[in-house]
């Protein structure tokens, strides 16, 4: 017997798609992008080095996923604090 999806928990999940992504730059220092990402998106000081680091080598870093409401919010932080960064 196939269930059917419940449409309240699909929208809810729906809410959760979306992913903020930081971008390398040549301008802003590790110690500068490791205490946004505590500050602004509350990582903890070894994620937001590991992200900093995963960012500079590969060029990019998902630094967050959830809600696109309180992930505008981070962006414009970040954004604040000239960071290059994006929501998908």
């Amino acid at each position: 017997m196939k269930e059917k999806p419940i449409p309240h928990r699909r929208k809810l999940e729906d809410n959760y798609k979306y992913t903020l992504i930081l971008f390398n730059d040549e301008y802003n220092t590790f110690d500068h992008v490791i205490g946004s990402l505590v500050e602004i998106c509350g990582h903890d000081p070894v994620q937001a080095e590991q992200c900093a680091l995963i960012a500079h080598h590969k060029g990019s870093c998902e630094i967050k996923s959830g809600m696109k409401k309180i992930l505008l919010s981070m962006r414009t932080g970040l954004l604040d604090r000239n960071l290059s960064c994006e929501i998908k």
